[in-house]
């Protein structure tokens, strides 16, 4: 299927470009999450009309992720979850309890921009975990990962 791009979208490409992807990619992701249009005729001609404004609320959206990312670069979070004697959690920490602990702390993130390379956290200390806050936008934080007393 063709689409349009509304959207800079990651291994994908970036505003405005007409690319053919999957129909199933296209109609359950791209099209729902306002990420792409079907590339029609009228949908191209409609898209030139508003490409100004869409380029401007991309260079703001990513304005607002580069702030956020200033703010967040570097910090260290802990997360409390039980835990045996050997240091191994009885469970793991995901991402959406990072992404719930960063909320805490007054960071608006979504599970799906929590990346974690090397899976789910599942023994006690330090970890360092990515943060894509925009498609150009990755930072580093710390997770400290420490036993629950009751």
């Amino acid at each position: 299927m063709q689409i349009i791009l509304l959207d800079k979208v990651a291994n994908l490409g970036n505003l405005g470009e007409v690319v053919k992807v999957k129909d199933g990619y296209a109609r359950n992701f791209l099209i729902p999450t306002g990420a792409a249009r079907r590339a029609t005729a009228s949908a191209v001609k409609e898209f030139e009309i508003k490409r100004a404004e869409l380029e401007q609320a991309a260079a703001a959206k990513l304005a607002a992720s580069q702030a956020e990312a200033e703010k967040l670069n570097g910090k260290a979070f802990t997360i409390a979850q039980k835990a045996g004697v050997d240091g191994r959690l009885f469970g793991s920490v995901t991402n959406h309890d990072i992404a719930e602990a960063l909320g805490k702390s007054g960071f608006a993130v979504v599970k799906a921009q929590v990346r974690m390379p090397t899976g789910p956290l599942k023994t006690l200390g330090e970890h360092a975990v990515k943060v894509a806050l925009h498609t150009d936008v990755v930072v580093d934080v710390s997770i400290k990962v420490v036993g629950e007393t009751d």
